[in-house]
């Protein structure tokens, strides 16, 4: 595969902080990479280096000559988007410098807007959700056809069913691209390529061929061989400090340099030492009070609307100790409705939900709402005093602080001056202090990175209550839950197995939606002017006639070869492929020119 682009020994630092130093990778044609590394780690920053619009510190990026590089920002795209603009011409105005005629940028455009499922392409781009405006600004970088497609998260503001189309286009793009994700399930699905950055790394960063599950394996034989070599590295440094303390007689050349080498020795494991001990992540463990009741709540025929939409109805639910229910559903279907219904901060339009005496039940609020942004560190951790009670034990603030990855220079930092991920700790952190029955989660994994992901996994699995799950971390949610409740958004609500029998489910949906005749047939002056067949030949007429064109190209450059100049068999020969490729082309041309008269054609 040939280098796209180089970097070298690549730094950058904000203010006294460095992100990374002395990077060194290339990134190749066919490559589906993902970017992984904790937070802060400088995975955004470096994306930004790659797509030209920031500069490192030291080092040198060399890109392939004529390079074209897309990329997506993390931040939500078209917020300020003209109130007139539609996806149509949000997509064609993107494209307007790309050379093409008019007719094919309505066919590219019209196929795009296909595959990224928009129904309506005179939608206006201001009254789309997030979600789909994520799919409009992901679209309109892939429309342009990048040699390498730079993507920051670009499954945030996505729900699930956006998730699984977003890894299905992405499968199949015919160009390299880079994606920073902690979505675990993506990146085992559709990267062929992991790089992770981490000090733990002697590079800085590490990077596996394959999918995430290889990614995991490579990265946990190099973590032992490290350890391994940390150990071997000790045991020699033991045996020259014991020669150093016996004290040489006599400093011939020789017992110099073994001295020499025993100081490069120690260096060498203290750096091992350091690498090594860069595994810390945030010590999340959720307390049950082992309650033994053996139903904790109890939902009978419950529903609820909200604005005049259904979100759930006739909705029987029982949730037992041990329980780990996944709750899907589209963005505004009513899971976190569910939720506050089921805590008793949402009362259901019907049914009736019963709880357990003097049930405790710890709730995780996606939105942040439950945390004063005007409180210190030191006090939103702690209320009052240096203490916190964990366990039934004192735990001093700057421990309780340490768990979560918070230095004791934080305590003091307001909580609106942390990043999302830093804040998402801190609810975790305080809701960990409150021991549960039942834990309703919704969307704890927001902002986390892949490290603290695997230890709330562990916990969550470990926990002897009940719990029901919102997320869309599938890799959490397969991993977690022993089964899933899926709302369709219309009032419906079902039951599943796993997330690959929901998933099934939905693509046997969708496929039945596509394939399904109308259930009333047209009238005769309603009839469409092109057939199903007739619009797809019509779709794909632009590529056709373009695959046709490049052949009919080839045969007139074999023609025009000096080399059959003289030979006059090989000259008819070539000249009957070339006629009979440009009459496929003229072909093609007449029968583009029908279809589309067909389509215009008054019914």
């Amino acid at each position: 595969m040939a280098i796209q682009i180089t970097c070298r020994e690549l730094s950058k630092t904000y203010g006294v902080r460095p992100l990374f130093q002395g990077l060194t990778f290339g990134l190749s044609d066919g490559e589906r990479t993902g970017l992984i590394g904790r937070n802060g780690t400088g995975k955004s920053t470096l994306l930004k280096i790659l797509a030209g619009l920031e500069t490192p510190d030291t080092g040198e990026l060399a890109p392939r000559r004529g390079l074209r590089v897309g990329y997506l920002a993390q931040q939500s795209a078209f917020e300020n988007a003209a109130p007139g603009l539609t996806v149509r011409g949000e997509l064609l105005s993107a494209l307007g410098g790309a050379g093409l005629e008019q007719y094919e940028l309505d066919i590219l455009v019209e196929n795009g807007m296909a595959r990224a499922g928009f129904a309506d392409p005179e939608q206006p781009v201001a009254s789309l959700s997030g979600g789909w405006r994520k799919r409009l600004a992901i679209l309109e970088q892939v429309l342009k056809k990048p040699d390498l497609f730079l993507l920051d998260e670009p499954t945030n503001h996505l729900d699930l069913e956006g998730v699984l189309w977003l890894e299905d286009f992405m499968s199949n793009l015919e160009f390299a691209f880079l994606v920073v994700t902690h979505d675990r399930r993506f990146l085992e699905r559709v990267c062929n390529r992991v790089i992770e950055l981490d000090k733990r790394y002697p590079q800085g960063h590490f990077s596996s061929a394959g999918n995430y599950s290889r990614f995991l394996e490579k990265r946990e034989e190099l973590f032992a061989a490290q350890a391994a070599q940390e150990e071997s590295a000790r045991n020699i440094v033991r045996r020259e400090i014991e020669w150093l303390r016996r004290g040489p007689k006599a400093r011939t050349t020789k017992q110099k340099a073994r001295i020499d080498r025993a100081g490069e020795l120690m260096q060498e494991l203290s750096e091992l030492e350091y690498r090594n001990s860069q595994t810390r992540t945030a010590s999340i463990d959720f307390s049950a009070t082992n309650r033994r009741t053996k139903k904790l709540a109890e939902c009978r025929a419950m529903g609820k609307s909200l604005g005049g939409k259904r979100l759930f109805s006739k909705l029987d639910l029982t949730l037992h100790p041990g329980d780990k229910l996944g709750l899907l559903g589209a963005n505004g279907s009513g899971k976190s409705t569910l939720l506050g219904a089921i805590s008793g901060d949402i009362q259901p339009d019907e049914g009736t939900v019963t709880r357990a005496d003097q049930l405790k039940i710890v709730r995780f609020d996606q939105h942040r709402e439950q945390l004063d942004l005007s409180l210190t560190l030191r006090r939103a951790l702690c209320e009052k005093g240096d203490f916190v009670i964990y366990k039934e034990k004192p735990l001093h603030i700057a421990a309780w602080a340490g768990r979560f990855l918070f230095g004791k220079e934080q305590l003091e930092t307001p909580l609106a001056e942390l990043s999302g991920g830093e804040q998402a700790r801190v609810l975790i952190a305080r809701l960990m202090l409150k021991p549960a029955d039942v834990l309703l989660l919704d969307e704890p994994t927001n902002d986390l990175d892949l490290n603290s992901l695997e230890v709330l996994e562990e916990s969550l699995a470990e926990f002897a209550g009940a719990l029901v799950l919102v997320t869309h971390d599938r890799y959490l949610m397969d991993r977690v839950c022993g089964r899933i409740l899926a709302l369709d958004g219309r009032g419906g609500n079902t039951f599943y197995a796993d997330l690959e029998q929901w998933e099934d489910r939905t693509a046997e949906r969708r496929a039945e939606e596509t394939s399904a005749p109308a259930q009333k047939q047209p009238a005769a002056e309603e009839k469409p002017a092109l057939s199903k067949k007739e619009q797809k030949e019509l779709s794909a007429m632009h590529n056709t006639i373009r695959e046709a064109e490049e052949q009919a190209e080839k045969a007139r450059a074999a023609l025009e070869d000096p080399s059959i100049a003289t030979d006059a068999a090989e000259l008819h020969k070539r000249h009957e492929k070339y006629e009979e490729a440009r009459r496929k082309v003229d072909g093609l041309y007449a029968r583009w020119e029908e279809l589309e008269n067909l389509k215009t054609a008054p019914n």
